[in-house]
């Protein structure tokens, strides 16, 4: 079924707030703010903070990570009877590494408007003042906490050559810069702390400079590290590695076979026979 994003029924708006500075807000999202019958916020307390500054009086919802299955069902009746329900992040735009993605599908399926606003997001400005080749990127968002599998999540990227993009708190950064220096090797990157913020602060430099660098710091963190290059060296690549880099890129295998063999300057049954090693 083909869906059409807006049709003039009741809408679930998705309303970016703003990442710290609470002037960086557009007129459009404090206008839907104002006409929303109620508003499902992360956290009541925070939100209250916005709305109070603008003096715009609403009905909140808490519908954070944990309980958007609970609060489902009164969206959908909600809309049903023709009313239109915003939702908020504490901070940025909603479902973007913040709840509001079960919630925004749930009203999907049942063939009610969803409408996102743009707004703040972090990753955005960070990417603009990191001085880390802009596009391609790779959104990641949130590595896993655990080293294991923080480590076989960043393994999987390694090979990517468009620019990585994570967030990372401030409880777990030390950790994931030093699994990110032993998985991607010292790439050079950019840590963005409190976007918009007072004290905020861009440290450039390598990897390990910047973990040198930081001694009990504090706040959000955007974190750009630059993809992996291919140069005459291929940075330690081995050839199935370099293979899979261009099957991924939608090559066909043989293909990929081809222009790997060309690039190392080595004869095509080579680079044939160690991909297909194991096969034996």
């Amino acid at each position: 079924m083909v869906q059409k994003s807006y049709d003039g029924k009741a809408t679930l708006y998705l309303i970016p707030t703003p990442i710290g500075n609470l002037e960086d807000i557009t007129m459009r999202s404090l206008k839907i703010l104002n006409d929303v019958d109620f508003l499902l916020c992360e956290d009541t307390r925070v939100t209250s903070i916005l709305l109070n500054k603008y003096k715009i009086k609403k009905s909140l919802v808490r519908c954070d990570e944990y309980s958007q299955k609970k609060v489902k069902d009164k969206v959908l009746k909600a809309l049903s009877e023709g009313k239109n329900v915003g939702l908020v992040s504490d901070a940025g735009s909603p479902v973007i590494s913040d709840p509001g993605f079960i919630i925004s599908k749930y009203v999907i399926d049942a063939s009610f408007n969803v409408v996102a606003l743009p707004g703040a997001t972090a990753f955005v400005p960070a990417l603009s003042v990191s001085g880390i080749f802009p596009s391609p990127f790779i959104f990641y968002g949130f590595l896993d906490n655990k080293i294991t599998k923080k480590r076989k999540e960043l393994d999987a990227i390694k090979m990517k050559t468009e620019t990585l993009i994570f967030y990372e708190s401030p409880h777990h950064l030390i950790s994931t810069l030093e699994v990110m220096l032993d998985i991607l090797g010292d790439r050079s990157m950019a840590i963005c702390r409190e976007i918009s913020k007072i004290h905020e602060e861009v440290i450039r430099g390598k990897i390990s400079e910047c973990i040198d660098h930081l001694d009990n710091i504090k706040g959000e963190f955007v974190l750009i590290v630059e993809g992996a290059t291919l140069d005459n060296d291929f940075h330690g690549i081995d050839i199935i590695s370099h293979v899979n880099l261009y099957i991924e890129d939608g090559f066909k295998k043989m293909d990929a076979i081809k222009m790997v063999a060309k690039e190392r300057g080595i004869a095509k049954s080579i680079v044939y026979k160690e991909y297909n090693k194991d096969d034996k």
